[in-house]
């Protein structure tokens, strides 16, 4: 049982809330007990260490035989300790540290991939757990971030994402040109989600073919560079007084759209 809440280790994990010490040591934080199922049930290779209270392995019996059938020991914590190593307010008595396993953009267009999200300085960790959520929900087969894009493992991110990041490739880092370059390589085209755009539901056809939805910073959109580097725009009509859409929201109508209409397609 780790009681003291200021001992090396429970520090070591604490410091994981933040990206220097993510990016030193390639290792983040997992929060909560449906993040924990997920990243047990479908990256156990990546889990180093589980922390939990003794109440929170009574209440979640199933994260326990998880733990259990990955070859994994349970570190029971005491209360405060938990609350020092993990990033939100209130702690669900579980915290999973586990080790970072991006996607390289090569293999996610070397996949021949239908569906893809590309996501260009998307800023608001929640927005971007949202849209990875909204990618896993859609089907689609990865999602790319670039280099201007908030840290794919914050811990922010990862609990917005509700256990979606291991549920498909994800590439971070990457250099947006790249990204286009890889997609038209791969015969993918690369649609902007941009206010400028065109109507949406005048070339709502095209959306059946191989696709890449690229979404922009949420108070500035995209830029005209990337803009350019994309193949079309299209902008979703709002038909009623709403001054704008979330950018998390507008991303899960564009990629339902997408996925609706490559269905539909076979």
């Amino acid at each position: 049982m780790l009681e003291n809440p200021r001992s090396p280790r429970v520090r070591a994990v604490a410091k994981l809330t933040k990206r220097s010490a993510r990016q030193e040591t390639g290792l983040f934080l997992v929060e909560g007990p449906q993040a924990a199922r997920e990243v047990l049930a479908f990256r156990a290779d990546t889990v180093l260490e589980v922390f939990a209270t003794p109440t929170a392995m009574e209440r979640h019996s199933d994260v326990r035989d998880a733990v259990r059938d990955a070859g994994l020991d349970v570190v029971f914590t005491a209360e405060p300790v938990l609350d020092a190593m993990a990033d939100t307010v209130t702690p669900q008595g579980i915290v999973v540290v586990a080790k970072q396993s991006p996607t390289s953009v090569r293999d996610v267009f070397a996949a021949s991939p239908r569906l893809v999200a590309i996501c260009e300085e998307v800023r608001d960790p929640g927005n971007l757990g949202t849209i990875i959520r909204a990618a896993d929900a859609t089907g689609a087969d990865a999602v790319v971030l670039t280099g201007r894009t908030v840290d794919l493992y914050n811990p922010k991110v990862v609990r917005a994402s509700t256990g979606s990041l291991f549920h498909l490739p994800v590439a971070i880092g990457v250099d947006l040109a790249t990204a286009v370059d890889r997609a038209h390589a791969a015969g993918v085209r690369v649609v902007a989600a941009d206010v400028g755009g065109e109507d949406f539901l005048a070339s709502r056809a095209l959306l059946a073919e191989p696709t890449a939805w690229l979404f922009g910073n949420e108070a500035r959109g995209l830029e005209d560079e990337a803009l350019r580097l994309a193949d079309l725009s299209l902008r979703l009509p709002i038909y009623g007084r709403a001054e704008s859409l979330n950018l998390a929201t507008a991303a899960s109508v564009c990629l339902y759209e997408t996925a609706f209409a490559q269905r539909a397609a076979g």
